[in-house]
């Protein structure tokens, strides 16, 4: 029976998304605007933006799930995550943010990547735009899997539907709606838009995310007796060290590839871009303090629904299987079953599972945008027309939008694969490309003035190629795997390190350059 009370509850959210995205329209005057805000925002928006474009849907669904079959084991990723949260506020952001207005007031990774090593060919900013475009593609559609299995399990959709004499899935009519409202608030509103959505999306989000495990431990007795009940059920599932499903130890492979997730903040366009966004560099550390706190709880809170669902599912007298063997689901589940009965119940759980549809929309909106931003201003504007008005541009951004959400749709609806199916793999591989390609580029860009334009070059391919090369053809093989597993690492650990070293020597053996990039900013 379709459930009018949550429709509800999501429609007015999904509303007030569009309202914030029509509102901030009419307030754009320039690129600047589109892109960046005008460099005009505050701490707490910068703060919650930045975290909420970064967890997406995998951390309602994608980390929990994990940590449901693993165990406590898999927590090494939050881990590695929260490490890498915290260095990439306390090391980069204030650097990049003065850094980047000195170079050409650049608005985007690729117009910095360009103006700081004064790339008057143009190549450093069309190798990073079409990094930006093909991998922003797979993240994008981990979003759109995420919202339609939001839509599929909240609503009950059926398999097929049928409207006149079109018979379309419901998986693939999710997919359409999702995207739809993602696509139409950024192509309205730009960056604030998305900014101040984001920092809606994030307040909800950590709401929901720890009330629900809270009332799970409450039903159960206290943290005491959950701790033991947990225990009772598997006594692997509270060990760092021990898998939980296999009962084997994680192995140093295993543990060095969770916590190498940590190395993909320095490279990410989306959350580096907030940095750049922030009105007085001085406002980075209250900005840090407030999204580390944001960080540790929700990852902490993610990991204890992975562990409580368990208890969850034996309180309730059910199975896995029982609610649709899939762990990634689990966040619905425990939504639509705590809060069950009753007209303010269920407006409630729409309420909290609206948070899932936050954690998705507010990385989605993110990347789309920064896809759009590297194409019109890096790809169209350098390549095609040079010329092109502000207008211009702004138009082709939006027509990038459409562009890169449709791609990320003819993914998402490819059910047949394995790949496309789990949201925690398309987040991984997509998480690495960036990471690998940009991360290296980003740290030594901005603090050894050695690094030349060859060597940037260098490093961004270097760290894309092997990320691709890693995961598909190495790690796919499971006789090589089972020889050396060392390729069993998570494919951003070796792009990084390659990506690294390329730069450097690339850097050595080219010309040292006859400029100081950072003549203007104080150490």
């Amino acid at each position: 029976m379709f459930d009018w009370y949550v429709f509800c509850s999501f429609a007015g959210y999904l509303i007030m998304m569009l309202a914030i995205g029509f509102i901030f329209s009419k307030r754009q005057e320039s690129l600047g605007d589109y892109y960046l805000g005008g460099r005009k925002m505050n701490k707490w928006v910068v703060a919650l933006s930045a975290q909420a474009s970064d967890m997406s849907g995998w951390l309602l669904m994608g980390l929990p799930g994990a940590i449901y079959v693993g165990g406590f084991s898999e927590a090494w990723i939050g881990i590695g995550l929260m490490i890498g949260t915290y260095l990439n506020w306390k090391i980069v952001a204030k650097r990049l943010r003065c850094c980047s207005q000195a170079c050409g007031d650049a608005i985007t990774i690729p117009d910095f990547i360009c103006n700081r090593f004064r790339d008057k060919t143009g190549i450093s900013r069309i190798v990073a735009a079409i990094i930006i475009l093909v991998f922003f593609t797979f993240y994008t559609a981990s979003g759109f899997v995420s919202a339609a299995k939001l839509f599929t399990s909240t609503f009950g959709i059926p398999e097929t539907l049928t409207f006149f004499s079109l018979t379309i899935s419901g998986y693939q009519f999710c997919l359409w709606i999702a995207a739809f409202v993602v696509v139409s608030y950024t192509l309205l509103g730009g960056y604030m838009a998305v900014c101040w959505t984001d920092f809606i999306q994030g307040s909800l989000m950590f709401f929901a995310i720890v009330l629900v495990p809270a009332i799970v431990v409450c039903n159960e007795g206290g943290f005491a007796t959950t701790v033991n009940a947990l225990n009772e059920i598997n006594p692997y599932l509270q060990s760092l060290f021990t898998n939980a499903s296999t009962a084997k130890a994680a192995g140093f492979i295993g543990l060095l590839s969770c916590m190498a997730w940590g190395l993909g903040y320095f490279g990410m366009p989306h959350i580096l871009v907030r940095f750049m966004s922030i009105d007085n560099p001085a406002e980075i550390k209250g900005s840090r303090r407030i999204a580390m706190t944001w960080v540790i709880i929700s990852l902490a809170a993610a990991t204890v629904i992975g562990l409580v669902f368990h208890l969850y599912l034996k309180q309730k007298g059910l199975t896995l299987a029982d609610v649709g063997n899939d762990p990634e689901k689990m966040f619905m589940v425990m939504i639509n079953g705590i809060f069950s009965s009753g007209a303010l119940s269920r407006i409630f759980a729409g309420i909290l599972l609206s948070a899932i549809m936050a954690a998705i929309m507010s990385t989605a909106d993110s990347q789309l945008l920064v896809s759009a931003s590297s194409f019109s201003n890096d790809l169209y504007k350098v390549v095609l027309r040079k010329k092109a008005s502000n207008r211009e541009l702004i138009a082709v951004s939006r027509l990038a939008v459409g562009a890169v959400a449709i791609a990320a749709l003819v993914m998402a609806m490819d059910t047949s694969s394995d790949f496309f199916k789990v949201v925690m793999k398309m987040v991984s591989f997509a998480w690495a490309g960036f990471g690998a390609a940009f991360g290296p580029l980003i740290l030594l860009a901005l603090f050894w003035r050695r690094t030349t334009l060859a060597g940037a070059v260098a490093g961004m391919v270097v760290g894309a190629v092997t990320c691709f090369v890693w995961k598909f053809v190495l790690a796919a093989n499971a006789s090589l795997v089972a020889a050396y597993p060392i390729f069993a690492l998570y494919e951003l650990a070796p792009g990084f390190i390659f990506a690294f070293i390329a730069i450097v020597v690339v850097s050595f053996f080219t010309k040292k350059p006859a400029f100081d990039p950072f003549e203007n900013i104080a150490d």
